[in-house]
């Protein structure tokens, strides 16, 4: 007994090292690349599309702000288990159900399991000290992109080489994913957390921000040593009753009305919101795209490939960003106005082309652009912004991507909507795309190149892939 207990005391002084193996493996998922020829081939032969895949996105939008309130309460242990439960039923789903309910349900836990990736970067916040917090993030970050490039170089490879059926890259993944979840049964119970569950210094800090601008000013190292007497004295923690759980509500609401009444970072959330809701909308389905332009059926697919690269393309373009000496603050618009037309670009490419090997690039291309974008964007929202108030903000940003996303996805996709066939929606793509060319870069009234360049392409709509590798706490990145 003894020694159980040494074991998990062991176990407890290094969080950061058990959650960054629990996100290699949750990201270990070798058959992620290759889900589209997976559902339509012979296995599971399904060809009701819209039926099936806008289920992901409904279900990401009604689960995502549940689960954005209760993390924090249960102080994110619980919901990182819970994510690594819904991977498992996700891929036990895949495996072995038959029929379009049945992949419709597992379209619905794979969307809690993307909601429940707030919880994965928010668990750092309650482990490390703030000075380290942007460090042991990107050690996180980048574990993950070993994890998710390790399993599409390994699928390739098992695809191209051995010729490994996708039923057993699943398999894999499966494995993969049961020893995530082990890991998250691992990690030490956190003892405070950003919002329900703070320290008395954090606290008496807080209570003195009154703009987002203030945490340049007003931090727990600025508290002189009168200060720091006064709460030494008190608890550690400071728990929230039951009868301050509005209380807490309103505070955050009261941040959220701070943080949006700031022009310059009302403008760069709203291009946020606009382009990764297009953002999502190609990459999730860009997996049909390819298997319109040439189906897999008899050949191999190099889709493990494409996005191994495109990964890491996207991972040394945000790296680019954030060693390069620009003022970003003076030249970030015009960038970003231009690379927004050459990613528009990109898409009318893949759209138009016949030949997969252009569409590969032209998506290569287009993943480069946006991380480029959305590294931008979000130096410029996390600039003057507490850890807090920017994990509100990236919240309430996804929240608003994810309710543009369901709009078109309940207009184009859905078959209860138009259902357009792929020949409709690359019209309408065509269309989109040369309206965006002629909207004008940024200009603080209309930002939406990227947002809406291509939103509604329903030739792709099977969602995977990670959110982009960009400010705390992350999502869902590629």
């Amino acid at each position: 007994m003894e020694s159980i207990r040494k074991v998990n005391s062991e176990i407890g002084r290094h969080p950061t090292t058990l959650l960054c193996i629990y996100g290699f493996f949750s990201m270990m998922r070798p058959s992620e690349p290759f889900l589209t020829p997976y559902l339509t081939g012979h296995v599971k032969n399904l060809t009701v599309t819209n039926e099936v895949f806008p289920v992901w996105t409904y279900s990401y939008l009604v689960i995502l702000m549940p689960v954005f309130l209760t993390t924090d309460c249960l102080r994110y242990k619980p919901i990182i288990i819970l994510q690594g439960i819904s991977y498992i039923l996700t891929w036990v789903m895949l495996l072995f159900a038959q029929g379009v309910l049945a992949m419709q349900f597992m379209e619905f836990l794979y969307g809690m399991v993307t909601a429940t990736e707030i919880a994965y970067f928010s668990y750092i916040y309650s482990i490390v000290n703030q000075d380290r917090y942007q460090k042991v993030t990107s050690y996180c970050r980048s574990i993950q992109l070993c994890g998710f490039t390790l399993a599409s170089v390994m699928g390739q490879l098992l695809i191209s080489l051995v010729g490994l059926d996708y039923f057993y890259l699943n398999v894999i993944t499966l494995v993969s994913c049961s020893i995530a979840l082990i890991f998250s049964f691992l990690l030490p119970m956190p003892k405070r957390s950003m919002f329900f569950h703070k320290t008395e210094t954090e606290v008496a800090v807080n209570s003195q921000l009154k703009s987002p601008y203030d945490v340049r000013t007003h931090n727990v190292e600025d508290f002189n040593s009168q200060d720091r007497a006064n709460v030494s004295t008190m608890p550690t923690q400071v728990e929230v009753p039951k009868n301050r759980f509005m209380k807490v509500l309103r505070q955050l609401l009261n941040d959220i009305i701070t943080c949006y009444s700031t022009g310059q970072i009302f403008y760069w959330s709203l291009w946020w919101a606009l382009a990764t809701c297009g953002y999502n909308q190609v990459v999730n389905y860009t997996q049909v795209l390819w298997e319109h332009v040439q189906p897999s059926g008899n050949l191999k697919a190099y889709n493990g490939g494409v996005e191994a690269i495109s990964t890491l393309m996207g991972a040394a373009t945000s790296f680019f960003v954030s060693v390069i000496r620009i003022e970003w603050s003076l030249w970030g618009e015009l960038t970003l106005g231009i690379v927004s037309f050459l990613d528009a670009g990109a898409l009318f490419l893949m759209n138009l082309t016949q030949n997969i090997w252009i569409c590969y690039a032209a998506y290569l291309v287009f993943k480069a652009l946006y991380m480029l974008l959305i590294t931008i964007a979000t130096f410029q929202i996390a600039a003057t912004l507490s850890i807090e108030r920017y994990a509100l903000n990236f919240g309430i940003n996804t929240f608003v991507a994810l309710c543009l996303q369901t709009i078109v996805t309940i207009i184009v996709v859905d078959s209860r909507g138009l259902s357009l066939d792929i020949v409709s929606q690359v019209s309408i793509c065509v269309y989109l795309k040369n309206y965006t060319m002629d909207a004008p870069s940024f200009n603080r009234h209309l930002i939406v190149v990227e947002g809406f360049a291509c939103p509604n392409d329903p030739r792709s709509s099977v969602v995977r892939g990670f959110m982009p590798l960009v400010g705390p706490p992350k999502a869902n990145w590629s």
